[in-house]
């Protein structure tokens, strides 16, 4: 009976240790919520050709009261108010100048749209009345060469930041398109600081910070100014862990800094959005799996206007979601 008990009691203490070393587990690598979430406003789209339908969306960027979006497998830009109603379009499928090869994360600046081609290895750069107006790179691995880039960002004076996806890679560019510099090793995959698993947007904060949606690495990585290794955030340790966790990835697809300064990104595969202070602490996250109101089949891209509106690359569902913040 002695023998019983002390077995009892250590098996007690067994499992009171692993319960406490799971909690504690939890506690340091799903952080809770500490912002209000975000609130429905309402989607437009459905699978189509005609304008306001889509094949595809893969990409957004917001200027002013337009949006803008990468209809991909269309071959086409489409651009809408910020409330949906279509206001025009522009390219069509081809390689050719103002044609298109699955478009992916736009972005803007000084009014100019700059549109990474997945298919064909490139940056095109439009007018935002669909004008082209010059084209950036071609297939290949050597520097200043793309193999399906997936976003971008560019700086102050024109640089452009470009997420190479399978050249594993982020290129500096000059606004000419000659190369500066990179991180990553071209063609190798890594889990290290800056080291990429496919990486497929990146963003440029206000201080010069650079944030790289690490893709299929489920993480983010911060460079700073000067391009050294900052800080990195997604699962534990940031080493490539997927889960449906809070904090955690599964699969990044697209990356955008609003209006405060506060990272957006698109979590694929978890069908959400999660929101994040600059130095990775977890703010909230809004969207759940679904073809409802406020439901997601993957969160392709996502855009930030200066009201704190955030849109919403509804992939599967083939449309866009724009939600705002609870007052």
């Amino acid at each position: 009976m002695v023998k019983r008990r002390t077995i009892l009691k250590a098996l007690a203490a067994v499992i009171a240790g692993a319960v406490l070393l799971v909690l504690a587990g939890w506690t340091a690598f799903v952080p809770q919520a500490r912002e209000p979430g975000y609130e429905f406003v309402k989607a437009w789209g459905s699978k189509g050709t005609a304008p306001g339908e889509f094949n595809d969306p893969t990409g957004l960027a917001v200027a002013g009261d337009e949006l803008f979006v990468a209809d991909s497998r269309n071959g086409r830009i489409q651009v809408f108010d910020l409330d949906g109603s279509f206001k025009r379009m522009f390219g069509q499928p081809g390689d050719g100048p103002g044609d298109l090869g699955r478009p992916m994360n736009l972005t803007i600046h000084d009014g100019a749209l700059y549109v990474p081609e997945y298919f064909n290895d490139r940056i095109q750069v439009f007018g935002l009345d669909g004008t082209p107006k010059r084209l950036i790179g071609r297939k290949g691995d050597t520097p200043g060469e793309f193999n399906a880039p997936g976003g971008l960002a560019v700086g102050p004076e024109g640089d452009l930041y470009v997420a190479d996806f399978y050249n594993q890679r982020i290129q500096h560019l000059r606004a000419d398109g000659s190369f500066i510099r990179q991180w990553g090793t071209t063609g190798e995959i890594g889990t290290g600081a800056g080291e990429f698993t496919y990486p497929t947007d990146v963003a440029l904060s206000r201080d010069g910070h650079l944030f790289v949606a690490d893709g299929y690495g489920d993480r983010v990585q911060v460079f700073g100014p000067d391009g050294t290794f900052s800080h990195k955030w997604g699962g534990p340790f940031a080493m490539n862990i997927f889960g449906p966790f809070q904090g955690w990835f599964a699969t990044v697809t697209s990356i955008a800094i609003g209006p405060a300064g506060n990272v957006f990104v698109a979590d694929f595969y978890n069908d959400r959005v999660q929101k994040f202070a600059p130095d990775g602490t977890f703010l909230t996250a809004f969207g759940e799996t679904g073809t409802g109101p406020g439901e997601l089949r993957h969160a392709m891209a996502v855009a930030v206007a200066e009201d704190g509106s955030v849109f919403v690359a509804d992939f599967l569902n083939n449309r866009i979601q724009k939600w705002r913040p609870y007052q």
